[in-house]
């Protein structure tokens, strides 16, 4: 008998597939349908990793058992090709992003199709290519003529050296990914998309599908919806325990609140609170929240705050670990039962009133503060009285003479939508001075990026398109006089907010998709990707979904989320439990596993490693156990 020989095997069937089109779904079949989504890889000059291929097995096994189970399987790929790799590396060499993108995507697919994933080819997409980021841009316009797309001054993490604006998770241990340089803040004009008008859409139609609990209560958390009473001091704070009002002895606002600039007449210290603010705006956010870093703050001495409970003169600070976005940018501090406040008033000496007192144990308010519930003591006419309900007591109370009323607040933040980069979608709007910022006229889509000679940033931070003049001087869409294009790009984000919907219909170039598609193949059935994107890239794309199912650019008839079920594979370590990494050189190279022991032994090893959703360290062992398990078989 032939002895096993897996090159020879997998290469002839790989060709057979390929040849009979076994995997291409069919729009017009009688088979009931089943979608099955796999996260599109950013497509690195790296190639391929172990950790894509525990993804793509899993659902290569789910679309294979589905179609001999009778069902027309959609199990696209394509590739998510903007990012900022691709242009350093432009910077670094002068190659075209373009360029880099094409032979970078073009060794992933190859590496794809020696793995023998029963992908359809025919549906691949790239959000590189003009005519998907068409239909980006043509979302963005939608969004603004809706009113959900908006300009305004951010106060943004920037880096020096690189002299760009940086998102969030572009700033690693404050420093900047790029350059390792530390990171600072600079105020910009940014454009916003108002996610934050979706928030309770976004929480609620959770119920509607099937997530692990884990994704649900990562994106609750990330939204943080708080119901809490909007308390007058006479600066409004938000709160959601005013039971402990009695207990609130200071009021500390964010160095950024605008009150600071309208009382600076009044304040006797304003050139050191100044000097606080301006120290302020060098940390990152992560770095004035964070835990175990030491509360600074200053007192704006020559204003007080009144607490309308009981009419007391409290005192005002500015601290940077409050921050403006969140609630009223100022908070009441209760010392004796909010741990952070407590430290606070220890080291400015600040008086602490134990206000609620727990039900089964005995603390000390000078030593520690106690953050639960119990009885109310200290607290006038409300002594007495359950957490629970003097909450609710307190805040009718005040309401009455309009110093208290209930609201709702979220943490979740309007989405920073523009970078001031070359390798992303251009922004397709247009700013004139009499008529302000129009969008680009639809049929004008896709607006290209231009050439330009570098791919760096201006010296002032705008983004390299800024140098294009040419490119930039149009006419005004609306009164036809001079204007000029946004030189903006949008973010990695911006192309994934919607592909699933785009492997529908690949090559329409009239419409999104056509409208009879979607409903053919939406929603997806199945949905795999990493936890890391759980806040970030799925919570945008059921925003972007939701938004384009509002305006009918999806049917009604589909439903209000884009995906039944999502799924999250563990991440693969090395060997040893540690994280890969090139500079600890213990990369595995899925092309090395196949080359030496056959794509078979790769994918069966990475499905029996261990349960799919948990971190699992990778063994060169078991791999050769699975090698010679495979040769039994056969």
């Amino acid at each position: 008998m032939e002895k096993y020989n897996p090159k020879k095997v997998e290469k002839k069937w790989q060709r057979e597939w390929e040849k009979l089109e076994i995997f291409k779904a069919s729009d017009k079949s009688k088979k009931p349908k089943f979608y099955v989504l796999v996260e599109f890889p950013y497509p690195s000059g790296e190639g391929l990793h172990v950790g894509h291929c525990r993804s793509y097995i899993g659902l290569d096994i789910l679309a294979r058992k589905k179609r001999m189970q009778g069902f027309n399987v959609l199990f696209p790929m394509g590739w998510d090709a903007f990012g900022l790799p691709t242009e350093n590396y432009a910077i670094k060499t002068g190659i075209h992003p373009a360029i880099a993108t094409r032979k970078n995507t073009s060794n992933f697919k190859r590496q794809q199709k020696n793995l023998g994933f029963s992908f359809d080819w025919s549906r691949e997409i790239n959000t590189t290519d003009p005519s998907y980021y068409k239909w980006t841009q043509w979302i963005f316009i939608q969004l603004f003529k809706k009113g959900l797309a908006y300009k305004a001054k951010m106060s943004i993490n920037w880096c020096p050296s690189c002299k760009i604006g940086l998102a969030n998770e572009e700033v690693i241990d404050e420093k900047c990914e790029r350059c390792g340089k530390r990171v600072t803040r600079k105020e910009k004009e940014q454009w916003l998309l108002k996610i934050t008008k979706y928030a309770d859409r976004l929480i609620q139609d959770l119920d509607k599908v099937d997530y692990p609990e884990r994704i649900k209560i990562s994106q609750k958390e990330w939204i943080g919806r708080s119901e809490g009473t909007e308390i007058k001091f006479p600066i409004p704070v938000f709160t959601t325990r005013a039971d402990t009002l009695f207990g609130c002895t200071y009021l500390v606002l964010a160095p950024e609140h605008p009150l600071i600039e309208k009382l600076k007449r009044k304040i006797s210290n304003y050139k050191q609170v100044k000097d606080y603010i301006e120290k302020s705006k060098k940390k990152v956010e992560k770095e004035r929240i964070a835990e175990d870093e030491k509360k600074t703050g200053i007192e704006l001495k020559g204003v007080k705050a009144t607490n309308p409970v009981n009419n007391r003169k409290i005192p005002i600070f500015i601290a940077d670990y409050v921050l403006m976005h969140y609630g009223t940018g100022a908070i009441m501090a209760v010392p004796a039962h909010d741990q952070r406040d407590f430290d606070f008033a220890k080291r400015y000496n600040l008086p602490i009133i134990e206000v609620i007192k727990p039900k089964d144990f005995k603390y000390d308010p000078s030593k520690q503060a106690y953050e639960g519930e119990g009885t109310l003591i200290n607290s006038g006419r409300f002594t007495g009285m359950k957490s629970e309900q003097a909450k609710e007591r307190i805040a009718e109370w005040l309401g009455r003479n309009s110093s208290a009323k209930k609201t709702i607040h979220y943490k979740l933040r309007d989405w920073i939508f523009s970078r001031q980069r070359y390798w992303g979608e251009p922004i397709p709007m247009i700013k004139c001075e009499k008529c302000g910022w129009q969008p680009v006229l639809e049929q004008d889509l896709p607006i290209k990026l231009p050439k330009v000679k570098n791919y760096k940033p201006t010296e002032k931070g705008e983004s390299p398109l800024a140098k294009a003049e040419t490119w930039i001087k149009v006419a005004c869409p609306e009164c036809g006089g001079a204007a000029r294009r946004e030189t903006d790009v949008m973010p990695n984000w911006a192309g994934s907010n919607w592909y699933y919907l785009r492997y529908c219909d690949p090559i329409n170039d009239k419409k999104l998709a056509d409208p009879k598609k979607l409903k053919h193949w939406m929603p997806v059935d199945w949905y795999n990707g990493g936890m890391e994107h759980v806040t970030l890239h799925l919570l945008y794309s059921r925003f972007i979904y939701k938004f384009l199912w509002d305006i009918k650019a999806v049917p009604k008839s589909i439903g209000s989320e884009p995906y039944k079920k999502r799924t999250s594979h563990g991440m693969i370590l090395g060997q040893g439990g540690i994280k890969m990494s090139k500079s600890k050189g213990n990369v595995i190279s899925p092309e090395k596993i196949v080359k030496e022991h056959g794509a078979d032994t790769m994918r069966v090893y990475e499905m029996f490693m261990g349960p799919f959703e948990q971190m699992i360290p990778w063994d060169t062992k078991g791999v050769k156990g699975v090698r010679r398990f495979l040769e039994k078989i056969w």
